[in-house]
């Protein structure tokens, strides 16, 4: 694996939702590093890529309550565990579960394995509530895909919050996560 800056030169065999993640961060005018890769499909994997990319990926989980009203994108590190009723008794929404990969591809563009904060772009109806944990934001950069599990991408955190966010109108609550059986 290598790092690259930017998006790839070579576009040939990349998905449309992995291309409009570069056009839309190049518009706003916020600088990324890139690794290419096999599918990361776990934690594992994703800790071979933090390697290269000198950065933790966040662990990103979309869930969404028992009746299906409400969708959440959960940002938090790789190695905190994930306890529900942690988070369900901070967001009051109880029986959070994990999101059908339908309800996933629908508001976010995004099939799984490549849940990312980059897929905040495509929910235009807002239908999503972002989630971060407080550990994610003390971090000067974080690493997420960009909307594929084929690449991973090094971002500054204060470019996601103070940038990319605003341009998608999304806001965010931060969460206090202790992931302690």
């Amino acid at each position: 694996m290598e790092l690259f800056h930017g998006r790839p030169q070579n576009e040939n065999g990349r998905l449309p939702r992995e291309l409009r993640t570069y056009d839309f961060l190049d518009q706003l005018g916020i600088a990324y590093q890139r690794t290419d890769h096999e599918a990361a499909l776990n934690m594992e994997a994703c800790y071979e890529i933090d390697n290269v990319l000198g950065v933790l990926i966040c662990k990103n989980l979309f869930l969404c309550n028992r009746q299906k009203t409400a969708f959440y994108l959960l940002m938090m590190p790789g190695e905190k565990k994930f306890k529900t009723k942690e988070l369900s008794a901070q967001i009051n929404s109880a029986r959070l579960s994990f999101g059908e990969p339908a309800d996933l591809l629908k508001y976010l563009d995004i099939e799984p394995g490549a849940v990312s904060i980059m897929g905040l772009m495509n929910d235009r109806a807002h239908q999503v509530q972002l989630l971060i944990d407080e550990d994610v934001l003390k971090d000067e950069y974080l690493g997420c895909h960009p909307c594929v599990s084929t690449s991973s991408l090094k971002l500054r955190t204060k470019d996601i919050i103070d940038t990319f966010l605003p341009a998608t109108g999304h806001a965010f609550r931060t969460v206090h996560l202790l992931g302690e059986d």
